[in-house]
């Protein structure tokens, strides 16, 4: 492993190339942000709440157990295999959104987007960590949750204004068949592999932390026993349930406030537009200033965002809503990451990263549920105020429990690698 580097520079070529992967994979579920709750209401006639949210639901379940098997197979074989096999599920999923002729067969739609992205985006996430290394690991996620978000962002206002322009199907879903294709060729051909970079980091700690552990000792310590990596699992959980209530409760908002399709992909677009850029610095600012105090007060920010939106009857309020929220989540999604690549040792890294992956994106299920159900017994705002409640206390508990994470397992991988050099 004398030729392996880690470092962002040092891997510059594939680093960035993985970048472009990530915001073709982004662009792909961007397709369904500004408009499909309006094809469940207008093609397909669904009134209740709970029953539009449903490819929510489906979509948040199927990438959950993918990301979970995404970090356990990545560990076990390889990581490009893995990422070329969720591309090759995600080929059918444009077609089947530009001529589904019922609502099941968007079902089926969002359960092969789910669990193309809980494969392509866990391995390029894990992938990016093992390139990095520990000294820039949180500007490495904020990159890869940058170029993701600001293709979704981008993809949510083009398929905004088509719809606008053209009608809500079939002619949105064609960028998706765009996508889907540059995505497979250059995961297949051009995406080299990186587990051997993570050996390299094993092996630069193990003096100090080689453990070993089981698939169930990983799944439980990630998700209860480690009191950090436990901590990041349920903010990274009640942050997508508050994007999933985003995701399928904030258009139905604003058309309810007699705003166009046009207006609701703008502002479909500025939420995951206000994340994406907002990860540039916060992901680097974690690797300055430490983890715990940019995600704490992330999910807070968050919450008052959502409140904003709720308390708002126009354009702007909206708009500064989701400025808001998308500020909050850039604050948390990459520096949760960044942090479970400091708990983890590489030798179960990958899999902590898959079992993470599986509680924060079942968030969007349980918020779907959540939102649904709530929105169909008290109403749009009840089911808002519910998800804004949450959020603050998942804040809370990361307030109380968790513990840094930066400074530690920077310095015993500095002394490692000043040992080894030695």
């Amino acid at each position: 492993m004398s030729n392996v580097r880690l470092g962002i520079r040092e891997n510059i070529a594939q680093f960035s190339l993985l970048v472009v992967v990530t915001a073709f994979v982004g662009a792909m579920v961007g397709m369904e942000r500004s408009i499909l709750p309006a094809i469940a209401e207008q093609d397909f006639h669904l009134a209740a709440r709970a029953a539009v949210l449903s490819f929510i639901v489906v979509f948040g379940v199927s990438k959950a157990l993918t990301n979970y098997l995404a970090g356990r197979y990545s560990d076990r074989i390889d990581r490009k295999r893995v990422l070329v096999t969720g591309w090759l599920i995600a080929v059918p999923v444009p077609f089947l959104l530009m001529w589904a002729p019922s609502w099941h067969w968007i079902l089926v739609a969002n359960l092969l987007l789910g669990a193309s992205q809980g494969l392509t985006w866990s391995t390029t996430v894990i992938m990016k960590i093992d390139l990095a290394g520990p000294k820039h690991r949180g500007l490495a996620m904020g990159l890869n949750e940058f170029s993701g978000y600001l293709a979704v962002a981008a993809t949510a206002f083009a398929t905004g204004w088509l719809a606008a322009t053209y009608g809500l199907r079939p002619q949105p879903f064609y960028l998706g068949v765009a996508f889907v294709a540059i995505g497979l060729v250059l995961s297949a051909l051009a995406v080299r592999e990186t587990k051997g970079h993570a050996a390299h980091e094993s092996s630069l700690r193990a003096h100090a932390t080689d453990i070993r552990l089981t698939q169930g000792e990983v799944f439980w310590r990630t998700t209860l026993l480690d009191r950090n990596l436990s901590s990041i699992s349920q903010a990274g959980l009640v942050n997508n349930l508050n994007d999933g209530m985003a995701w399928g409760l904030f258009p139905l908002f604003f058309a309810a406030a007699h705003l166009g399709i046009g207006q609701i992909g703008i502002l479909a677009a500025i939420y995951p537009a206000a994340w994406g850029v907002a990860q540039l610095g916060t992901g680097a600012l974690s690797d300055v200033l430490g983890r715990k105090w940019l995600i704490a007060p992330g999910m807070w920010v968050q919450a008052v965002g959502i409140a904003i939106v709720i308390l708002s009857s126009g354009f702007g309020g909206f708009a500064l809503g989701s400025v808001l929220l998308g500020v909050g989540t850039a604050m948390v999604y990459p520096t949760l990451l960044a942090a479970i690549g400091d708990v983890a040792h590489p030798s179960w890294r990958a899999s902590s990263v898959g079992v993470y992956r599986l509680w924060r994106d079942l968030g969007y299920a349980v918020g779907a549920v959540i939102a649904g159900v709530a929105a169909d017994a008290f109403g749009l705002k009840g089911a808002m105020w519910l998800v804004a409640a949450l959020t603050i206390g998942s804040g809370l508990v990361v307030a109380a429990r968790m513990t840094e994470t930066r400074t530690g397992a920077a310095g015993a991988l500095h002394e490692a690698a000043m040992r080894t050099k030695s």
